[in-house]
């Protein structure tokens, strides 16, 4: 029987000790789950230890393959960058070792699950009944990346946790490098009506980032008394998050890498669109795909969609 190849956990790094910690924590959690195989993760900056040495640690085990998985929710930089220059650099430096690369974690139905509950908690905590939800603006509020497409990887997340949860609003704003900063998405939540706010910082772990988002959220709101805001909690180290690594680690080894079947309506159960499971995918014209006017000719339809990814 071959073995199966070993886990690479890549961390974002910060310099916050607490949140270098919860990483690592997670990754001795993960390792604990998952007696089978050599588990290892390090950082690309900031914070011990390195993604080399994590490699070397590996190497050392006597490990030849491994799976890298990304413990980013967005694909950023960094995941698209610099672990796979990193990961490019450790295989001339360890001949003989093969790899494959796991895709970022969010927005997966599990981690918006993770989200409602921190919202809930942060409601709960304000006495407010979970189920209350109608009178309550969520305030998204990602890391901000000079990437176009990550950036829009967040507002994907809002626009998926407001589908079919029952809140008056998921606005999104981040906390470095892109707009609206927070103070500006708070502003933008009170244009839009907002009474009641939640801040919800789209991390997995504590750090310099969510406690400046939790900061500024507390700067905002004492000079809006008239508003109630409230701050929820990074996402942590839930089993949730555990299970989406190792589900992320199988389709790496798998090289099962697939498209946005995660949020996808006839694969994933979502809140309100339950039914859409499962059900078969027809060929379909969209109104304006008369093709008599597009000379395309009879055979070419723009709207026909196979859901077989």
């Amino acid at each position: 029987m071959t073995t199966p190849p070993a886990l690479l956990i890549a961390g974002h790094g910060t310099r916050d000790d607490a949140g270098a910690e919860a990483f690592r924590d997670f990754v001795r959690r993960l390792g604990a789950r998952h007696p089978e195989l050599p588990v290892a993760g390090g950082f690309i900056e900031l914070s011990p230890p390195p993604l080399g040495e994590a490699v070397t640690e590996l190497v050392e085990q006597g490990v030849r393959r491994f799976a890298a998985v990304p413990l980013m929710l967005v694909s950023a930089g960094h995941a698209k960058g610099d672990i796979p220059a990193a990961l490019a650099r450790e295989k001339e430096r360890h001949p003989g070792i093969s790899y494959t690369y796991g895709r970022p974690l969010g927005p997966h139905p599990a981690l918006l699950n993770v989200l409602e509950r921190r919202l809930d908690e942060a409601l709960g905590s304000a006495g407010r009944a979970p189920g209350d939800r109608a009178d309550v603006t969520v305030l998204l509020v990602g890391r901000g990346s000079t990437d176009p497409d990550a950036n829009a990887e967040v507002h994907k997340a809002a626009r998926l946790l407001w589908e079919g949860r029952g809140y008056a609003g998921v606005e999104t704003a981040f906390v470095s490098l892109a707009a609206p900063d927070v103070p500006s998405g708070l502003d933008r939540c009170v244009r839009l009506g907002a009474r009641r706010i939640v801040v919800l910082p789209y991390f997995l772990f504590t750090g310099i980032l969510p406690d400046r988002v939790r900061h500024q959220t507390e700067g905002w709101a004492a000079a809006h008394p008239e508003v109630e805001v409230l701050s929820a909690d990074v996402i942590g180290p839930e089993p949730e998050l555990l299970d989406l690594v190792w589900e992320r680690y199988e389709e790496a080894v798998k090289g099962d890498l697939r498209m946005n079947c995660d949020s996808c309506v006839y694969r994933i159960a979502l809140p309100g669109f339950e039914d859409k499971v499962g059900m078969p995918q027809q060929p379909h014209f969209h109104p304006d795909d008369d093709d008599h006017h597009h000379g395309h000719g009879h055979g070419h339809h723009h709207g026909a969609h196979s859901h077989a990814h």
